[in-house]
């Protein structure tokens, strides 16, 4: 496991990002900060060429421009590269299909699959963040695949949490469970699951996502992977990118009260997506509250980075 662990993190890692609608512009805000914010950390920080990054978003978000990226990757990405497509957005399950909802057609997991057959790569990661995006992890199960969903069943389609966190792992330190400087894809999907747990268990809510993850090519996603579990051994192996964030303040108070404002900044995000599923006011008044505590902390981060 060590040894692929290595072979993994030398080659070339392929990333596409897919930023699809959403049910309203709030949401599509959130939706396009998630993908941007995990295109640069990926070139920026964790040393993905940054010609290996592509982000379709707006009117580039079209299954045209899907598949045209596909088929790049067909020629770009060698037998031993990794490839990972991130799908932020919203989902919809109607007739026992699933859907990724895009501008123009959408795309359905019958259509992804057919892509992913065109790829040379043996090491291929999916994440669909979306709503309604459990179906995709039986389409899409196979052989060097690791497949991630935000939920379990295409039931489940209210907004998802899941994807902000998703992103936030690749450079947050509690992610690192086995702190070898690295996150892998075990790690951001264990740290995103327990995020959103902690959300819903805040708000007083009942959950209505529970993400999955298949790399072992049984079309069953598991919602508690493990590196000795059914599935999560490739998982635990594969990362994005081969190096961990170094432009971390070098301060340790500072390091820490940036932590501080993220966990705030990802609370306003989860806040705002379980906004229909809350009494108003009650939404209105912590919403309020977490703003005021934002400012105070970047007001702190200001003033400990002048002390300095």
């Amino acid at each position: 496991m060590a040894m692929l662990s290595t072979a993994a993190a030398a080659e070339s890692t392929h990333l596409l990002i897919v930023v699809g609608l959403a049910g309203d512009p709030e949401h599509g805000e959130l939706f396009q900060k998630w993908g941007t914010t995990l295109a640069e950390t990926a070139s920026q920080k964790l040393g993905v060429p940054k010609e290996n990054v592509t982000l379709l978003s707006g009117d580039r978000a079209t299954r045209d421009e899907v598949t045209k990226t596909f088929g790049a990757l067909t020629t770009s990405a060698a037998e031993d590269d990794t490839v990972m497509v991130v799908l932020f957005g919203h989902g919809t399950f109607a007739n026992k299909v699933a859907k990724f909802n895009l501008k123009g057609p959408d795309m359905t997991p019958d259509d992804f699959a057919a892509l992913l057959k065109r790829l040379r790569s043996k090491r291929v990661v999916f994440v669909d963040t979306a709503s309604a995006s459990g179906p995709f992890v039986e389409t899409l199960s196979g052989a060097g695949r690791v497949i991630v969903s935000a939920t379990r069943t295409g039931s489940e389609q209210y907004a998802t949490l899941f994807g902000g966190p998703f992103v936030d792992a690749f450079t947050t330190e509690a992610a690192d469970s086995d702190r070898n400087g690295r996150v892998s894809v075990l790690e951001a999907f264990d740290y995103a699951r327990r995020q959103v747990g902690a959300a819903y268990q805040r708000e007083g809510l009942m959950q209505t996502e529970h993400a999955l993850l298949d790399d072992n090519g049984d079309r069953e996603g598991s919602m508690e992977p493990g590196p000795q579990a059914k599935d999560g051994q490739s998982a635990a192996v594969l990362s994005l990118g081969s190096t961990r964030h170094e432009a971390a303040p070098a301060n340790e108070k500072v390091r820490a009260l940036y932590a501080e404002r993220q966990a705030l900044e990802r609370r306003i995000e989860s806040l705002k997506l379980l906004k229909s599923g809350m009494d108003p006011d009650k939404y209105a008044a912590e919403l309020e509250t977490l703003a005021t505590e934002l400012a105070m902390k970047s007001r702190q981060i200001r003033e400990a980075e002048g002390a300095k």
